[in-house]
């Protein structure tokens, strides 16, 4: 009997859905089912639909703020600790009653929860949580070592995760990119001369410096509307930061995937300067939709096949007219269609790493 495959993780979240479905999609003789504790929630929208295999935990939805924010994010924090015997209880019950079943926990607190649980389980972590939160607090730091530790496998998608992870626990994680939908981006993609949008893709968080792109734009000379669209924000930060917008930005929020490749196979440049980063799916996604990207320097862009690289701006934010410059390239850039080749297919194509994953983990 073909084992059951278990990916323990929040629904709300786009990397964990894109994974379940993906190998859901691939492995159509084997059960695949989402075990979560969070559906929505904090103004998210809802990603289950009536086609997904969902099993529940304890739901917080409904103990959480109406909106995102800092506070609603440690109120969050807080609340899944005092929980957390309740979904380790839930957890332990289901894995005893479906014992041959593969588990794989997405990102860290579901690793959290499987370590003590004391189910076996491969492990993903997203990049903050090796990269800046360890460095951040020593009891973060203790609790991700030893869920690590526990991890049967561990899969990450950069080598800079794979380096701190190595720094932290010992072990050797596996490089396995999550991939994008590249068959749906290329629906939208057009070869359109006069790509005029400006887009900001990333949180509307401190840590993607949404207001350095926003001074930097305020201060240049071309003055371009800039539209954002974002997966999450803090409402506080975005409060803070509200003078600084123009009357001609769009403040779009969280767009479903549809609405958000139509609206890149637009854009001419996509900004995405974060403090730190690991391997950002949605520049990737820009990039092959045909725009341009506008980035601060991380280790992802050295190992970037040569048609990905001619399609990224380096941004020094010491210089006060990167924004200037950025466009100038994207102006050059844009107007040149994309044609991805074939180390860029085998590198980004989710249906591709996914079999990859499904050969080597389940």
């Amino acid at each position: 009997m073909m084992k059951d495959i278990v990916i323990v993780g929040g629904a709300r979240d786009y990397h964990v859905m894109d994974w379940y479905r993906t190998v859901k999609a691939l492995v159509s003789e084997r059960r695949v089912i989402l075990l979560t504790d969070l559906i929505g929630g904090e103004g998210f929208d809802i990603l289950v639909t009536p086609d997904d295999t969902v099993k529940k935990l304890f739901i917080i939805d409904w103990f959480l703020f109406r909106i995102q924010s800092r506070k609603g994010d440690l109120w969050r924090n807080i609340f899944k600790l005092i929980v957390l015997p309740i979904q380790v209880f839930l957890l332990k019950r289901y894995a005893k009653k479906h014992p041959d079943s593969v588990y794989h926990a997405q990102p860290m607190y579901y690793m959290f929860l499987c370590w003590l649980a004391g189910v076996e389980f491969i492990g993903t972590p997203q990049g903050s949580e090796v990269l800046v939160r360890p460095k951040r607090s020593k009891l973060y730091k203790y609790f991700a070592t030893k869920a690590l530790n526990a991890a049967k496998f561990i899969t990450i998608d950069s080598q800079s995760m794979k380096d701190g992870i190595k720094e932290l626990s010992g072990k050797d994680a596996m490089i396995i990119q999550n991939g994008i939908d590249i068959q749906n981006i290329a629906k939208y993609r057009i070869e359109n001369k006069n790509k005029n949008i400006v887009c900001s893709i990333r949180g509307m968080t401190e840590l993607y410096r949404i207001k350095n792109i926003l001074e930097a734009r305020n201060s240049s000379n071309t003055m371009y509307p800039i539209t954002f669209i974002y997966p999450f924000q803090d409402q506080i930060y975005r409060n803070e930061i509200d003078a600084l917008f123009q009357t001609d930005d769009k403040d779009l929020g969280r767009l479903g995937k549809e609405d958000m490749y139509k609206l890149l196979a637009s854009a001419k440049l996509v900004i995405s300067i974060p403090k730190s980063d690991s391997s950002p799916r949605s520049v990737y996604e820009s990039i092959f939709s045909g725009a341009c990207v506008a980035v601060t320097y991380n280790p992802w862009i050295d190992i970037l096949p040569v048609c990905m690289k001619k399609r990224v701006f380096i941004v020094d934010l010491e210089d006060n007219n990167w924004f200037d410059n950025a466009i100038k390239y994207a102006n050059s850039i844009s107007k040149r269609p994309y044609v991805p080749s074939e180390e860029a297919m085998e590198m980004f194509d989710e249906k591709r790493t996914m079999r990859k994953a499904i050969e080597l983990l389940y």
